[in-house]
């Protein structure tokens, strides 16, 4: 009996002082430095890649599928507005032609004559026509949608950025989760011995080990749930980031600490206001009305501005009857006109009007839509920040409470099945209360990141 309680304090000191350092360090804030990708290798010989909030969000902005292939689209967009600038220039023709007659033909007196003829004419012709009524539009229109695709760019970026750091964080939860459950492991496996020598001295009940023995299997399926989510975390943060999905990542600061992107300050009025000047779906929405102003402008206005045509030729005109290639001469040709387009495409086309009002009228109402959600993105997010720093203040209470009761539990000299059920549920709250501090942390820090592209201030990757 001396030999179990000596054991018994030994043990509980042991934990005690394991116990302060898990809370010091739980405390602490990580100050290492942001690094590059460093190997390692894992107990299955799988290469670990650890990795840091920092180089998350700059492979996020770099990297990412979805940002490239709004780049693309950028570069699409500003080629099409090159192209809409070169109508308003006129172009260029070099060449030779060759004319051969054979057979019947009218002069002008209206007589009908065998004829053999040929001609051929060397130069260089330059025509211009400028549908000034399309090509100014469409030139606005151009210049809109060009303005549209930088800021869908940018809205790309951001929720690039934002889906990148909720996936680091987590990951970096579930580490945390990872490293609770393993300590609970541990507590219950070393209290399973202690009891099991206890049952083998005759002074604990059987009974007592099945349930702590119960306590320390399901301790250990859960560090296996945490192993298996773990890797599905890092998984998806790596398509995110378009890396292997088979190189598993590893948050290299796993000791989750509450981060700070927006003012505690800020009111909500405040952040409205900086989402409806700064949100860039919303500038990408009014660019999209403002040329589809400018299309519907072409279609009703456009028609009403003639369209001009000039032509200059500069060359030689030779030939002659039957094969003769002489009489050779320099010739020059001058051509300007004016015109209207009436019909389809033009003057009374009033299907293309109504067409082009609808699609003006479709544009607003999907801006006022847009600016309707991000009102209620930004309300929401807020609400769920204050929400997370008021839970994170009773997580940190919760746990504190739970490791005092855990104390108390292990200090107590008396064994029997009162105790161990007592120690068994010290530590189950103890576990739940650090799963919840972690958890809220995580989302807290998650919070923070919606609501910066709630607003439209999410910081750009380095």
């Amino acid at each position: 009996m001396n030999f179990s309680m000596h054991d018994l304090s030994s043990f509980a000191a042991l934990r005690r002082s394991r116990l302060v350092i898990c809370a010091i360090l739980l405390c602490l804030a990580t100050t290492s430095p942001a690094q590059p990708f460093r190997s390692a290798t894992n107990q299955t010989g799988t290469n670990v890649f650890l990795i840091d909030l920092p180089t998350v969000l700059r492979l996020a902005g770099a990297q990412n599928l979805d940002v490239r292939l709004a780049e693309q689209k950028l570069v699409e967009a500003k080629a099409h507005n090159e192209s809409a600038t070169l109508k308003f220039f006129p172009w260029l023709n070099a060449g030779v032609a060759y004319n051969r007659h054979d057979g019947r033909i009218q002069d002008t007196g209206g007589q009908i004559l065998d004829v053999s003829k040929q001609s051929y004419s060397p130069g260089a012709a330059l025509t211009a026509q400028w549908d000034f009524g399309g090509a100014i539009y469409q030139k606005l229109a151009a210049r809109q949608l060009q303005h549209a695709a930088a800021h869908a760019l940018n809205a790309r970026q951001q929720d690039t950025i934002a889906a990148a750091a909720q996936g680091y964080f987590d990951l970096a939860f579930v580490q945390a989760a990872i490293g609770v459950a393993r300590e609970a492991v541990r507590i219950s496996t070393n209290y399973e011995a202690q009891v099991r020598s206890a049952v083998a001295a005759g002074i604990a009940f059987k009974g007592d080990l099945l349930r702590v023995s119960v306590e320390a299997e399901r301790n250990r399926m859960a560090l296996q749930q945490a192993i298996e989510v773990q890797r599905v975390a890092a998984a998806r943060l790596a398509q995110i980031l378009h890396l292997d999905p088979a190189v598993e990542l590893e948050a290299r600061d796993a000791d989750l600490i509450p981060i700070a992107l927006v003012e505690t300050n800020a009111t909500l009025g405040l952040l409205l206001n900086q989402a409806i000047a700064m949100r860039p779906e919303l500038k990408q929405s009014q660019a999209l009305a403002k040329a589809a102003k400018e299309n519907k402008n072409g279609a009703v206005y456009g028609p009403l501005i003639p369209t001009l045509t000039a032509q200059a030729f500069g060359g030689g005109l030779g030939g002659g009857p039957d094969d003769s290639w002489g009489n050779f001469g320099d010739q020059e040709n001058y051509f300007v006109g004016a015109s209207w387009r009436i019909g389809p495409g033009g003057l009374f086309d009033f299907g293309r009007s109504h067409a082009a009002k609808a699609q003006l009228n479709s544009a607003r109402i999907e801006t006022s839509k847009i600016h309707d959600e991000i009102i209620c993105q930004v309300v929401a997010t807020f609400a769920r920040l204050q929400s997370q720093s008021a839970q994170i203040g009773m997580a940190k209470q919760a746990l504190t409470e739970a490791q005092k009761g855990w104390r108390l539990a292990e200090e107590r000299k008396e064994f029997g099945v009162g105790i161990v059920l007592e120690n068994i549920q010290a530590e189950q709250d103890l576990t739940r209360a650090r799963d919840d501090y972690f958890k809220t942390v995580a989302e807290f820090n998650k919070a923070q990141y919606e609501l910066s592209q709630a607003v439209g201030s999410l910081p750009a990757s380095k």
